[in-house]
């Protein structure tokens, strides 16, 4: 028989030995459950806003989204930058087109496409040409087979995602430009346009409030964002057609928003070369931005100058969207080289700039930076200022230079 003293001591070890192991088991229960909460494959349970905030480790998601993205990403050197996400995320593209009849995109286009998992948009909306249209030539046959060639590369993509797309017309899509009967130059082309849009397999999913003339002048909304599209596709809009975007803009839908977007495709002002003539803006500018003020429009967004220039000319923001087709252009006055790009913009409720511009440089895909661009740009029809631009802000030497080009009136803010 063993002494007392040393079988007390042997069941003390023991008891001890039990109490120790069963504390190691549960912290490492513990570990185990709050490592699998924060892994990748729990990215997939989180919400909208909390996949905006994860910044560079969004790119530990990589094995939940498509093979083509995953590729995509693994090619950026330091990863694709995903910036804060606010209340409504939209990703803006614009002018896809390639060259007169093409049924062929450029690399970019499929790329933006691609990466849209990333960004996890709310909605994507185009300022134009998606088709390489307005060629007299081009027959019904032709027409409709850019028209499918579309629907293949950018369309088909996101009604598969569930994306709602809004657009507004492009001079390649489906100019609105009149011969001196007033009929117009590109009949065919409209109406294949919108027999394409009018397709029920065609949908591109948006809320519509007022499909009035759709595709070219049409209404939609998305939680408290307003979209109004109207035809840009040539210079001139009809009076009937304005008065038509006056009470839309202060229909109860577009009053209960809480901001009012305009998609339209010809800019208001010029900012590139090639670009800066009649013609190429919309005319009558003057009295088209009074009216888009006086009926609190936040933001123009449009394309055709083939340049991103995020700018501002007295109360309204102007998004000049940059391209992802064939042809980026260089800013006027500017030895900057021209670049393709797209955005993605952030919509934050209850904040002072409302809006958050993350615009990529599609070679490099790297955020351009606001103090990359011009400070300012003055065309034939007057200046812009960039958004986080003044007029108090420009040297004397800035402000003569464009009253030198234009007069003072045309070199307000």
């Amino acid at each position: 028989m063993f002494p007392r003293r040393p079988l007390f001591r042997i069941a003390l070890i023991i008891i001890l030995g039990l109490m120790s192991a069963l504390c190691i088991h549960a912290g490492q229960t513990y570990l185990t459950a709050s490592n699998s909460s924060s892994s990748a494959p729990g990215i997939t349970q989180l919400t909208g806003e909390q996949l905006g905030n994860l910044g560079q480790s969004a790119n530990q998601s990589a094995p939940l989204l498509p093979p083509e993205t995953k590729e995509l990403l693994a090619r950026i050197p330091g990863g694709l930058y995903s910036p804060p996400r606010g209340d409504v995320r939209v990703v803006v593209i614009s002018d896809l087109n390639s060259a007169y009849g093409s049924t062929d995109y450029d690399p970019e286009v499929d790329k933006a496409i691609s990466l849209l998992p990333f960004w996890r948009p709310d909605m994507v909306v185009c300022s134009g040409d998606m088709v390489a249209g307005q060629y007299p030539s081009l027959t019904e046959v032709q027409l409709q087979a850019m028209w499918s060639a579309f629907d293949s590369h950018v369309a088909a993509p996101l009604r598969k995602a569930k994306l709602p797309y809004g657009f507004t017309m492009g001079n390649h899509d489906s100019s609105s430009a009149r011969s001196v009967t007033g009929k117009f130059l590109f009949a065919r082309e409209r109406n294949v346009a919108a027999n394409y849009w009018n397709q029920p397999s065609h949908n591109p999913g948006v809320e519509f409030v007022d499909k009035f003339e759709f595709p070219f002048y049409y209404t939609f909304k998305y939680k408290d964002v307003f979209f109004l599209a109207w035809d840009g596709s040539s210079d001139f809009i009809p009076q009937d057609k304005l008065k038509w975007v006056e009470r839309a803009l202060q229909s109860p839908a577009a009053k209960k928003a809480k901001i009012k977007i305009l998609l339209g495709h010809l800019p208001l002002y010029a900012i590139t070369v090639g670009r800066n003539d009649p013609g190429e803006v919309m005319a009558n500018t003057e009295r088209l931005r009074a009216m888009l003020e006086r009926n609190q429009v936040h933001t123009y967004i449009s394309g055709h100058h083939h340049a991103y220039y995020p700018a501002h000319k007295g109360k309204l923001q102007l998004l000049h969207m940059g391209i992802l087709g064939a042809g980026p252009r260089p800013y006027l006055n500017s030895r900057l080289a021209p670049r393709k790009s797209l955005t993605v913009m952030d919509i934050k409720f209850g904040t002072a700039e409302l809006t958050t511009y993350t615009t990529y440089d599609m070679r490099t895909m790297q955020p351009i930076k606001y103090a990359e661009l011009p400070r300012s740009i003055t065309g034939h029809n007057g200046m812009v200022l960039r958004r986080d631009v003044e007029l108090t802000d420009l040297s004397d030497s800035e402000r003569d230079s464009c009253k030198k080009q234009l007069g003072a009136g045309l070199c307000s803010a």
